[in-house]
């Protein structure tokens, strides 16, 4: 490890610790990197791709630092929902999810998302639930129970010390009285306060089956994540990521399918992010205030003016879209871009002290923010200043060449994290 590589110290704010943390892999200079993807059995909407997007800049800037990352992101193109749309809309839920998927990387492409080097359908991986299943059945925390004529596998949460430690549950208010949650997923964010269901199994009628050592069915959305994972990246990975509805039943079930399996951490970083509003009210159908990207390039705005839009701000905390917060945060990356090209026209011959120490200054001020658990906003802000600072210099004719070359250079290697300057 280099001189420069032992001075960067990212920190990241450990959902799991609730603190701010200096990231360390477990493998040098390795990173294997788990992020939650879409259910597929409708379109991904601009909410969504604000938690797809902070977890590509994290990414990015983990390559930046050096950091050789493997990251997987799931497909759940299999659970209660995508079987019932499919049934409404008359088609296979392949034919539904396939569509939504091909639509979901078409957006990655316009919000110059970086592929995964693993993108996993739960269709995928039907024999690794089941091992997995069975595995949680001989250590006594899964068990089989008839429902509604089906011969459904649960898992017992309070067979597996330390669950809900991820959403900070208190566990004394557990229920005595058994009780079973049947569904995949459920609506809202109260946690479901007893056993849920791993596998589903298949009834007279049930067109989405496969036929398995565990009988015929198909696994649960709750062990899903757990099988694809385990089965790419192994049972430890470093970073586990996702948007703050996760921290409903969803990650912490994870957690306990791995972890009571392998008997050893699952991820030792959690990051979630915050949820995107539009006009104060959270997005949703049923308001009818749900966008989604071609909304916004149909009113004339890039993928680069959308993605700096959702990436503009503390990847925790909350956002909200409204068309003049998108215009305001579309004039600000104008300018820089109208900045950085005024750079490149620079005509002084040489270097001067004043100029290079701004030049010098761009990638140190934005790596100092984006250090603190990924600040992008000041991170930008910063660079701006420093960028705003080299033009005024540049009209006094007091900037060389040499120095704007180096600026442009120090942009360029930032840009490799934004994606919205060149």
């Amino acid at each position: 490890m280099n001189q420069r590589e032992t001075e960067i110290m990212l920190e990241l704010c450990n959902t799991l610790t609730r603190k701010l943390e200096v990231f360390q892999p477990a493998e040098d200079r390795k990173v294997k990197m788990y992020t939650c993807g879409p259910s597929t059995y409708q379109r991904p909407h601009i909410g969504n791709y604000r938690t797809f997007l902070f977890e590509d800049v994290l990414q990015r800037y983990l390559e930046y630092l050096g950091f050789k990352v493997s990251r997987l992101v799931t497909l759940t193109n299999i659970e209660d929902k995508a079987v019932d749309y499919a049934e409404v809309a008359g088609v296979s839920v392949d034919e539904l999810t396939d569509r939504n998927e091909a639509i979901f990387f078409k957006d990655f492409e316009l919000l110059r998302i970086k592929p995964p080097d693993y993108s996993v359908r739960a269709s995928t991986i039907i024999d690794p639930a089941v091992k997995l299943i069975q595995m949680l059945m001989e250590k006594g925390i899964a068990y089989k129970y008839t429902h509604e004529g089906a011969e459904n596998i649960y898992y017992d949460p309070l067979k597996f010390k330390g669950f809900g430690k991820l959403a900070h549950l208190n566990m004394r208010k557990w229920p005595k009285q058994k009780r079973r949650f049947h569904l995949d997923t459920y609506q809202g964010s109260p946690w479901n306060r007893g056993d849920f269901v791993l596998w589903r199994g298949c009834r007279k009628n049930d067109k989405v089956c496969w036929d398995t050592d565990i009988g015929r069915g198909r696994p649960a959305w709750n062990i899903q994540d757990a099988a694809m994972v385990t089965e790419h990246l192994g049972f430890q990975i470093d970073v586990a990521c996702g948007g703050v509805d996760n921290l409903v039943r969803h990650h912490d079930y994870t957690i306990a399918v791995a972890e009571a399996v392998s008997g050893k951490p699952f991820a030792n970083y959690w990051l979630h992010g915050g949820h995107l509003c539009v006009d104060g009210e959270k997005m949703s159908k049923s308001k009818g205030n749900v966008l989604y990207p071609e909304d916004l390039t149909e009113k004339g705005y890039s993928g680069e003016h959308i993605r700096f839009f959702l990436i503009y701000g503390r990847y925790r905390q909350k956002q909200n879209f409204t068309w003049e917060n998108l215009a305001q945060t579309s004039q600000k990356l104008d300018a820089l871009k109208q900045a950085v090209a005024a750079l490149q026209k620079t005509e002084t011959e040489g270097s001067t002290p004043a100029g290079k120490r701004a030049a010098e200054r761009l990638v140190s001020v934005f790596e100092t923010h984006m250090n603190n658990d990924l600040d992008l906003k000041s991170a930008f802000d910063a660079v701006q200043s420093a960028v705003g600072k080299l033009e005024a210099l540049r009209q006094k004719q007091k900037l060389g060449k040499q120095d704007a070359k180096a600026a442009v250079d120090g942009l360029r290697k930032v840009d490799q994290v934004l994606q919205v300057i060149f």
